[in-house]
């Protein structure tokens, strides 16, 4: 399905949106961050999949703070499509409810020079439209502490 930018925001690459995931792409419209969730072993699971690959239980979605901390990153210089400018941040954060639980993601509004890792970043929505449903992509920014 082909994706388009929202309100001038460049479009992001998205994975294939599928039963299980769709509740992690579509539900920041409220400006929420929900992550797959095992009400069994209490855990978070990231990526989305239907089952908890520890106890096997079907896996519902919970609410999380959306604050993180910058795992890792690396500085992309390379224009590989005309509408995203360079350079631009792709990233792993880690969710503070659970250590372990990471997500990768971009991050916005800030210069790249000034990232480290352990950094705090708090989430932030942009949508993007895939045929007829809107997808809010998750991405990140220094939190304002």
């Amino acid at each position: 399905m082909a994706q388009t930018p929202v309100s001038g925001i460049p479009p992001r690459i998205l994975p294939r949106i599928d039963d299980v995931s769709e509740p992690y792409w579509t539900g920041g419209g409220d400006g929420v961050l929900r992550l797959a969730h095992c009400a069994q072993c209490r855990r978070f699971v990231h990526p989305p999949r239907p089952d908890c690959p520890h106890c096997g239980t079907a896996l519902g979605y919970r609410a999380v703070s959306g604050d993180a901390t910058l795992f890792s990153y690396t500085v992309a210089h390379q224009q590989f499509h005309p509408e995203v400018p360079t350079p631009f941040v792709i990233a792993l954060v880690e969710i503070v409810e659970q250590p372990g639980i990471r997500l990768v993601t971009n991050i916005v509004d800030c210069d790249p020079e000034t990232l480290f890792c352990g950094m705090a970043l708090r989430v932030r929505f942009e949508q993007q439209r895939r045929g007829d449903v809107a997808v809010h992509v998750p991405v990140f920014a220094p939190a304002i502490t």
